[in-house]
């Protein structure tokens, strides 16, 4: 689909189910799922096993002659204890870009709206005996703020892990750094910005703490289309009725929530399109305000299949 001059086109590199809703939203409410179930499922939830289902997908942007990746997924061939699924994963996300008309030496940019394993994995790939950048001539735009919390080496790290499922995480995250973050750094392609970041005349960088330190956001603004593309700041729609519902993968989880409903109320009143990582089916929508929450107001023009 196109908004203004923005071509925007979405590559999935893989699709399904992923532990319980209320394991991945946990303070999400049985009766709420239930009583939406007649359009949360099937893409979003599956009420007779209760699973959550997501994708993990890459958005290309092509905006000004450039070519622009917005998150790059899990990655082949990857080491990952905190999440056992994608361990060793193997697809043909390549060849899916390269379908999309997106060969790895066409990337202008990537951008990683935070450093979590599922959204920099590609930014790599085992080359000779070692991790390289996958797309040799694009510059990384990565947060600040987040390379100094996962950087094993930083002194930055803001807290200890508050339990054994955070510190399975952390040490997960060590893995992550070193295997897709790292590599680029000692290329010399990475760009690590702090509170806004300028691409180009239709695409800006903004900062969106909670999720994790350094979580960010990417507004489109082209003639007079909008869009955000929120990252992981909306694992699933149920938090769009309820912004203070937090999933199990927020850092901090009063600023998650303060920084999702701040950017709700955003695109309810200019009508921005909302773009997660993570969403199936159409994949993303515009919301409305509804009371204390938000309600969808319209889904995108992508397909859902």
């Amino acid at each position: 689909m196109s908004l203004g001059d923005v071509e925007i086109t979405r590559v999935v590199e893989w699709s399904g189910p992923i532990r319980t809703a209320r394991f991945i939203i946990p303070d999400s409410d049985e009766e709420t799922w239930r009583r939406n179930r007649g359009w949360l499922a099937p893409d979003f939830w599956t009420p007779d096993d209760d699973a959550y289902r997501c994708r993990i997908q890459t958005w290309v942007l092509r905006s000004e002659g450039r070519t622009v990746l917005v998150d790059t997924g899990v990655g082949n061939g990857r080491e990952r204890p905190q999440v056992p699924q994608f361990a060793g994963l193997r697809t043909d996300y390549l060849a899916r870009l390269r379908a999309a008309g997106v060969a790895p030496e066409d990337v202008d940019v990537v951008v990683n709206t935070h450093i979590h394993y599922d959204h920099v994995g590609w930014n790599t790939e085992w080359r000779d005996g070692e991790w390289v950048p996958t797309f040799p001539n694009a510059t990384y735009l990565i947060p600040g703020a987040d390379n100094a919390y996962f950087d094993p080496e930083s002194p930055r790290r803001s807290r200890p892990p508050r339990d054994d499922h955070e510190r399975v995480r952390w040490e997960g995250s060590k893995l992550v750094y070193n295997d897709s973050i790292a590599p680029v750094l000692r290329a010399g392609q990475a760009v690590l910005w702090e509170g806004s970041y300028r691409i180009d005349g239709n695409l800006l960088l903004e900062t969106a703490p909670g999720h994790t330190p350094g979580s960010s956001v990417l507004t489109l603004r082209s003639g007079t289309d909008r869009a955000v593309f929120v990252g992981d700041m909306l694992h699933s729609p149920v938090q769009v009725l309820d912004p203070d519902w937090n999933s199990c993968f927020c850092d901090d989880l009063r600023l998650a929530a303060r920084t999702r409903r701040a950017w709700l109320s955003r695109a309810a009143e200019l009508r921005e399109l909302v773009v997660p990582a993570h969403w199936p089916g159409h994949g993303a929508a515009e919301v409305r305000q509804d009371g204390d929450g938000f309600a969808i107001s319209a889904w995108a023009a992508f397909p859902r299949g």
